[in-house]
């Protein structure tokens, strides 16, 4: 039976070993010709020596063998090991030089369908929160022109990423090869937007030692801590304005920022205390972890001083946008169009009784009115067209800063629609906005929210930097900081 190493042996290795086997058995025919020869020159008659032949030593004699006979048998010798070397040199050269090996392994099984969407999704979350992270880390350095180079190349191989997701879960492509090559594109751009970012994670960390990081984050933060007073009345004015429900969406804002704060003076006093006794590593993670923290409390009181002011400037805009509906939907009347002209109708009678009855949410009443005439096929222009874009700016940036200050608990599907969101026309981006809140919401709920129960007791604010991402929460303390960079570097400040 042949053997399995013989089977996979290439074809043309056969004539290789027959010219080696010939190589080897000429050499030691040459070799023992050689060694022979002596013996023969002994024994046959020897020619009369001339007169000068007296020089030649009486064991020369004695042993009928001269010095030249021993020269040919090594020579012959050598020429045999000299053609067996170059043999075994050029099978060793083949041997690593062969891209067929002689005994094939099986290939490892493709990962099934779940198993590979799993993995896009998990490509996903990742490349997206090393994006946000180092995002964030920039707005604290300045002179990093190729850490933002590779930030924007990031965030491009991300929203491609996100773009072929989006349509592979609406179901494009429908054959099933290129579905499977389509989340291999997910997971490739997501690798690649880490590389970007690990790529120049050592430039970054140069030019932020280069910088007074200390200073800088100190400033920041009493410049929140002093905003908060400010914050917390405007979310009250706004509340009593328009009504609670107008400012749900950011209802717990400004406590969450008061615990991000808390975290961060925990940590600004440590990384003193290391800069003190020369721990140059504990100092740039008190720092760098303080600052992760201090940006997430500026969005957060940010997100609620941008929505008092959205407030304002739909309740400014509705007037004018109910007039602009009335007249587009006088155009329309007597068109094949009636159940829509009344739906829209009844809208705007609700949204004006709503003005003139007390508080209301202005962005909402805006909302109903801008969607009731674009369901007429109207609004592409003028005020609708404002009020629309308005609606939609403001649910992109609640849905943004509520996944961004969330990120750890957020999974890959309400990042997904923030991306699409973003890339929409107003109409659809208002409403894939809202929704990716809503998922975001939900996953947060089913992770814990840190800011109630004992979360909020503890009292230290690490619970809050772990769910927004500021740490890595691998251990009880919260684990390492997260860094500028990609999956190779983010965690490198532990």
């Amino acid at each position: 039976m042949t053997s399995s190493l013989i089977r996979g042996r290439p074809r043309h290795a056969t004539g290789h070993i027959a010219v080696r086997v010939g190589h080897a058995v000429l050499g030691g025919v040459a070799g023992a010709v050689w060694l022979v020869l002596p013996v023969m020159t002994s024994v046959t008659q020897d020619p009369v020596p001339a007169a000068g032949a007296a020089t030649v030593s009486a064991a020369q004699a004695a042993d009928g063998v001269s010095a030249t006979d021993y020269v040919l048998p090594l020579v012959a010798v050598a020429a045999a090991g000299a053609l067996g070397g170059y043999g075994y040199v050029r099978r060793t050269r083949r041997a690593r030089s062969r891209t067929t090996p002689g005994i094939l392994s099986p290939a490892p099984p493709a990962p099934s369908p779940a198993d590979a969407e799993r993995q896009a999704r998990a490509s996903l979350v990742l490349a997206d929160d090393c994006v946000r992270t180092s995002r964030e880390a920039l707005g604290y350095v300045a002179g990093a022109a190729a850490a933002v180079r590779a930030l924007r190349a990031a965030e491009t191989e991300l929203t491609a990423a996100f773009a072929i997701w989006r349509r592979y879960e609406e179901g494009v492509p429908e054959d099933a090869a290129a579905r499977r090559q389509a989340l291999v594109g997910v997971v490739g751009r997501c690798a690649e937007a880490g590389r970007q970012l690990d790529a120049e994670a050592a430039g970054f960390d140069a030019a932020w030692d280069a910088g007074d990081a200390l200073a800088v984050a100190e400033g920041r933060f009493r410049q929140l801590a002093g905003r908060t007073g400010g914050v917390t009345a405007a979310l009250a004015g706004a509340g009593e304005r328009y009504g609670a429900a107008a400012v749900a969406s950011v209802v717990g804002h400004v406590e969450q920022a008061k615990d991000r704060l808390v975290f961060a003076t925990s940590r600004l006093n440590r990384a003193r205390q290391d800069a003190d006794s020369g721990d140059g590593d504990g100092f740039r993670r008190g720092i760098r972890a303080a600052e992760g923290a201090v940006a997430q409390a500026g969005v957060l009181l940010a997100g609620v001083e941008r929505l008092a002011e959205e407030l304002r400037a739909a309740a400014g805009l509705l007037p004018a946008a109910l007039t602009g509906a009335e007249a587009e939907l006088a155009g329309l009347r007597g068109t094949a169009l009636p159940p829509r002209l009344a739906h829209a109708d009844a809208v705007l009678a609700g949204v004006r009784g709503e003005v003139t009855g007390g508080p209301y949410d202005s962005l909402d009443a805006l909302r109903r009115v801008v969607r009731a005439v674009e369901a007429t096929g109207g609004g592409r222009s003028g005020v609708i067209s404002a009020g629309a874009d308005l609606v939609a700016r403001s649910a992109l940036g609640a849905a943004e800063d509520f996944v961004g200050t969330h990120r750890a608990a957020v999974g890959a599907e309400a990042r997904a629609l923030l991306a699409a969101a973003g890339r929409a026309a107003p109409a659809d981006a208002d409403r894939l906005a809202r929704r990716a809140r809503e998922l975001a919401e939900r996953d947060v709920r089913a992770h814990g929210n840190p800011f109630t129960g004992e979360g909020a007791a503890h009292g230290s604010g690490v619970a809050g930097a772990v769910l927004g991402g500021v740490l890595l929460g691998e251990e009880g303390d919260g684990g390492p900081v997260v860094a500028f960079g990609g999956p190779e570097s983010r965690g490198r400040l532990g």
